[in-house]
């Protein structure tokens, strides 16, 4: 019998035995309801002191109910969590199993397997993460339910909460979140924006005032992170986002390139071109990215000290975005986004997220990143190897690919050779056709990365590309 199976027959079974328990408790408590009430206008003539008496028992048989009630619903959360971590062991040792099946048959076939780019480096990870401690910031305002959709998923998936301290900063003086948040009691901390004031900005950018509160918002709560606390790292959520099971194991395993790699200046958990038709199934796949995706992102205090003294009244994200602030580093992010937004009523209204937002794919399969060698995404490694992969993959137009005529060829390049070629390519295949400072969403050394109808594609710009063209927008 398989552990799903067995998983679900003892679910089941606990569901059953829950059930009884309940039942039994209704039981119990109509019993005793009914001697309370009835029983005594039997014994009105009972004296006093054995009245007494009787009522002291059935309080106490009560309790004593009470605490067995309370002990089964204990027992039972217990062996929920033990055969869900016995799940997660069985996916660990599939993916090592299908690790060790595919260096196999690359040394039998000296293949690079599916001929996609970038694969993790078949070796042993010997890196020591014990001793790594990264907070998770939640950033907060006013949606109380929010909030705590965020907060449960948060805890149901941390494996330490030494390791990951949970920290909500709450903006807007909200007094329903701030309730929320202190529900949880010492699982959380919760720290409050102290500036509330009006912001003053100019008449055009009035109805932008929630992005400039924003941005003052993360200032404010960046230095507490890293000037008040002390952490050396951090990972930073909104009150919008759901997370993937390996969401910490993705972060944990990353940190150390990102220590390591001065050319990074990030990690994210999102692909912004992350829909189930335009990525692969290819769980562990990471890819260098020089646009900044956010939604989800790990940042370093030597970072924030370098962006601090110049952060922006408003629009962060952008500004991040720019050359001056990005500095020709690239972030690492994944193939199937680690996070997915519910956001859909907030500062930006819903911009985007009827039509694109919505669809992105939230990873499910558990990925042991800290067993896998991810030294393959350091610039030196990933760079050469991603180039050659590129401009090595034959060359089709739109038309080829979009009435299949590039049958045969499951890595292909479509090139462009301006902003408006990129736009119009971009839109009939399906992936985010906009810039910020220059750079497509998802873009390395200019080429975008993405699935179309089982080909991987390289949106590409000639090979003498040199940088990005920052008017491009």
């Amino acid at each position: 019998m398989t552990l799903d199976l067995l998983y679900y027959f003892i679910m089941k079974k606990q569901r059953t035995f829950l059930t009884a328990c309940v039942f039994l408790f209704i039981c119990w408590n109509l019993g005793a309801y009914y001697v309370f009430v009835y029983g005594t206008k039997r014994t009105e003539t009972l004296p006093a002191p054995h009245l007494s008496e009787r009522l002291a028992r059935l309080q106490s048989e009560l309790k004593d109910q009470m605490q067995v009630n309370e002990q089964l619903l204990l027992d039972i959360e217990k062996e929920k969590a033990i055969l869900i971590q016995k799940k997660k062991d069985q996916e660990i040792l599939q993916y090592k199993k299908k690790l060790e099946e595919e260096n196999k048959k690359r040394d039998e076939n000296n293949l690079n397997i599916n001929n996609e780019l970038p694969k993790p480096q078949r070796t042993k990870n010997d890196y020591s993460y014990s001793s790594v401690v990264l907070p998770v910031l939640l950033i907060a305002c006013n949606r109380p339910s929010a909030v705590k959709r965020s907060l449960d998923t948060l805890l149901r998936h941390r494996p330490s909460e030494k390791q990951f301290p949970i920290i909500v900063s709450q903006d807007c003086g909200h007094l329903e979140t701030e309730k929320t948040i202190l529900s949880y009691g010492d699982k959380v901390t919760l720290i409050k924006q102290p500036d509330l004031s009006d912001i003053k900005v100019s008449t055009q950018h009035k109805k932008f005032i929630g992005y400039y509160k924003i941005a003052r918002h993360y200032r404010w709560a960046l230095n507490q992170i890293f000037k008040q606390l002390n952490y050396d790292a951090v990972i930073i959520v909104e009150d919008d986002l759901d997370i993937a099971v390996d969401f910490f194991e993705y972060f944990l395993a990353t940190y150390p390139l990102l220590v390591e790699d001065k050319s990074l200046m990030c990690v994210s958990a999102w692909n912004d071109n992350g829909k189930p038709d335009r990525i692969s199934n290819q769980a562990d796949l990471l890819y260098r990215s020089d646009f900044f995706p956010g939604l989800g992102w790990m940042l370093l205090k030597e970072t924030w000290i370098d962006l601090e003294p110049n952060w922006p009244q408003g629009f962060w994200d952008d500004w991040m975005r720019h050359p001056d602030q990005r500095k020709e580093r690239s972030c690492i992010r994944p193939e199937i986004s680690r996070t997915d937004t519910f956001g859909k009523i907030g500062v930006s209204k819903g911009q985007f997220f009827e039509q694109h937002l919505k669809y992105i794919k939230l990873n499910t399969q558990f990925i042991p990143f800290t067993q896998v060698d991810l030294s393959y995404l350091k610039k030196e490694n990933y760079n050469p190897r991603f180039r050659k992969e590129v401009y090595d993959a034959p060359e089709v137009s739109l038309h080829q690919l979009t009435k299949e005529d590039a049958r045969g060829f499951p890595v292909v390049r479509v090139k462009y050779m301006s902003k408006d070629s990129f736009k119009t390519t971009a839109r009939t295949l399906g992936i985010m056709n906009d810039f910020k400072s220059g750079v497509p969403r998802t873009g390395y050394l200019g080429v975008v990365s993405f699935m179309y109808r089982g080909h991987r594609v390289y949106l590409a710009p000639d090979p003498s590309f040199t940088g990005y063209d920052v008017s491009w927008m």
